[in-house]
């Protein structure tokens, strides 16, 4: 009976979590571009220095945008993204389902229990409607590391060996992007153990080289970031919750915008108090160390698996406590002081990505919840922390089956607008053949400037909301781009100080030399989109038009200067090679699902006939 349980979850977790991440991610299935808001997926990108993290701005999307440059090459990147986006979902929801049966001993229903948890909720719809799938890699990662962590804790020396493998694998998943690698950072370093801290951390600073790389050549890194991003991207209050509140129901989303609508009107209370009901009912059988059942049902060590889900507790209450504790009046102050004097420090300023943190330990107690109260429904006469549903025979199994199914639906109904790309906001545009037409004409030396100003667009082949500029990832030179960030009314300075300076030549109606002695070869136009143009129309009369339509225009400008310092080409190589170096780190995992040696086809032997008689 035990050796059936297991299987079905080993077969029902995983495709049970493909299907919500399909559900979840639904009119994205069919062709077209991910374009909303953060997310930008086009057809083709190139290995520019920003690609590598090597403009202006701060390495922000390494090597996130290295790998679809590689990878489009072969495939588009829009099916690229989408493989990415699936993905990520599905091992959220299939991780958590791993987590808490390694951790508690638990079957299928509340495994599955616990990968609704992962994958239906605010924090994930939040980031999808804000565009932040590559995030979700980070997200997603996270059950696997505290896995990955606990074989390496605790496990034989052989078995150790392979944990290392697939816990640098996590981490390079993670450090898709730097708070991804962040988060991951956060779990494996507690779990690992002390002796193994070194390691870790170590595998960690390979896992993050790209960017870490990237920010120490380019000199991002070195800068201080707008103090104005703290109070703009602190976490924001739900309507009937407190700023606690939406973090504890694993919302508040500093932008209002990118909100389900379910959770814009009082339903948010109703569905924080539904899930935090859901963890609260688990809670105590997830710290608790008594278990002795634990002791008979599972080769690994009792005392680690207690310490793992009481670390996962921990990182759960510090995710949420302290982004909320950021949002008030001396929060904003202390982050304002820190973000101006300390580089790097901008990293952290949207803390409620933080909140992530919070999802092994809900998905934990969810599970733990499921069973402990299917025990009591089945009137075990057993504590509900010590008995398994296999043991309850057929009614232990029917009470578990229909509590995880209540406990599921109650998670789905109170987020309806999840499913199918969150109500349909996430759905695939279709660009014109001018963004082709303008990259294949871009054969000549020159960064590129664009107009309008600002790096958000409003297209009519788009979702009524601002999107990210795609030009960067569309054309094959680099964009200029300041990195302002409007938010709520406001304006978050970027660090892009070369392109904040070409911008302003071109809305004062500069002449083309002016723009060429800052390293600009093109001046790409992007028509019927808002945004402040100035008096540019006297630039573009002097310039020479390479190419136009009713979407873009594209012009040359003439004789731009090299800026590009001796040491340009050693920096490329050096950032190429981490990103390679990070990329044998994501696939080395593969290796312990492939045959140790390729088995050789041999034919039956059959019996030869006997000539010789007769």
């Amino acid at each position: 009976m035990v050796e059936h349980e297991q299987r079905r979850g080993r077969i029902g977790a995983p495709l049970y979590s493909l299907v919500l991440a399909l559900i979840v991610v639904g009119p994205m299935l069919g062709p077209g571009y991910l374009l909303l808001r953060d997310a930008v997926s086009t057809p083709r990108s190139f290995m520019t220095d920003s690609a590598l993290g090597l403009g202006d701005a701060a390495p922000r999307a390494v090597p996130q945008d290295w790998l679809l440059a590689v990878t489009s090459a072969v495939v588009d990147g829009g099916i690229v993204v989408k493989a990415i986006l699936v993905g990520a979902l599905w091992a959220a929801g299939w991780g958590a389902a791993v987590l808490a049966r390694r951790l508690l001993r638990v079957s299928l229903g509340p495994q599955l229990v616990a990968a609704t948890v992962a994958v239906w909720n605010p924090y994930v719809a939040e980031r999808l409607l804000q565009g932040h799938w590559s995030l979700l890699t980070g997200y997603a990662a996270l059950p696997w590391t505290v896995v990955a962590a606990g074989r390496i804790r605790g496990g034989s020396p052989g078995g150790r060996a392979s944990a290392w493998l697939v816990l640098g694998g996590c981490l390079a998943a993670a450090g898709l992007t730097p708070t991804g690698g962040i988060l991951a950072g956060c779990v494996a370093l507690p779990l690992v153990g002390r002796r193994n801290l070194p390691g870790a951390l170590a595998l960690w600073c390979v896992a993050s080289a790209p960017w870490l790389v990237a920010a120490a050549l380019s000199g991002a890194g070195t800068q201080a970031s707008d103090p104005a991003g703290i109070a703009a991207f602190a976490a924001r209050a739900e309507p009937g919750l407190a700023t606690i509140g939406s973090l504890a129901g694993l919302g508040g989303i500093w932008n209002a915008q990118a909100v389900p609508g379910s959770r814009t009107t009082l339903f948010a209370l109703f569905g924080t108090i539904v899930l935090l009901a859901l963890v609260i009912s688990g809670i105590r059988l997830v710290a608790d160390g008594s278990n002795s059942r634990y002791r008979e049902t599972t080769p690994s060590d009792p005392a680690q698996d207690v310490r793992a889900r009481r670390t996962l507790l921990f990182l759960a209450g510090v995710a949420i406590v302290l982004p909320a504790l950021g949002a008030t009046g001396w929060g904003l102050h202390i982050g304002e002081y820190l973000v101006a004097r300390i580089p790097g420090v901008g990293l952290l300023r949207d803390t409620q990505k933080y909140v992530a943190l919070a999802m092994p330990a809900y998905a934990l107690c969810a599970a733990a919840g499921c069973r402990a109260l299917a025990a009591r429904f089945s009137g075990d006469p057993k504590t509900p922390d010590t008995a398994t549903d296999e043991e309850d025979g057929a009614g232990g199994i029917r009470a578990t089956a229909m509590t995880a199914t209540l406990f599921i639906a109650l998670l789905i109904v109170v987020l309806p607008d999840l499913a199918w790309g969150v109500g349909g906001v996430l759905r695939p545009v279709h660009y014109p053949a001018a963004w082709r037409q303008v990259a294949a004409r871009m054969d000549g030396p020159g960064d590129v400037a664009v107009l309008p100003g600002g790096m958000f667009r409003e297209f009519t082949y788009s979702a009524d909301v601002p999107v990210l500029d795609p030009a960067p990832r569309m054309v094959p030179r680099d964009v200029l781009q300041t990195g302002e960030l409007p938010v709520r009314g406001g304006t978050v300075s970027g660090e892009g100080v070369r392109a904040g300076e070409v911008e302003g030549l071109l809305l004062r109606g500069a002449a083309p030399s002016e723009l060429a002695a800052r390293g600009v070869g093109w001046l790409l136009v992007e028509h019927a989109t808002p945004g402040p143009l100035g008096a540019s129309k006297s630039t573009v009369a002097r310039l020479d038009p390479v190419y136009s339509d009713r979407y873009l225009s594209l012009y040359r400008v003439p004789g731009p200067a090299d800026l590009t310092t001796k040491s340009h080409a050693t920096d490329r190589r050096i950032a190429i090679a981490a990103h390679l170096v990070w990329a044998v780190l994501l696939v080395a995992p593969l290796a312990l699902v492939l045959p140790a040696t390729p088995r050789r086809w041999r034919p039956r032997s059959r019996t030869a006939p006997n000539h010789a008689a007769g």
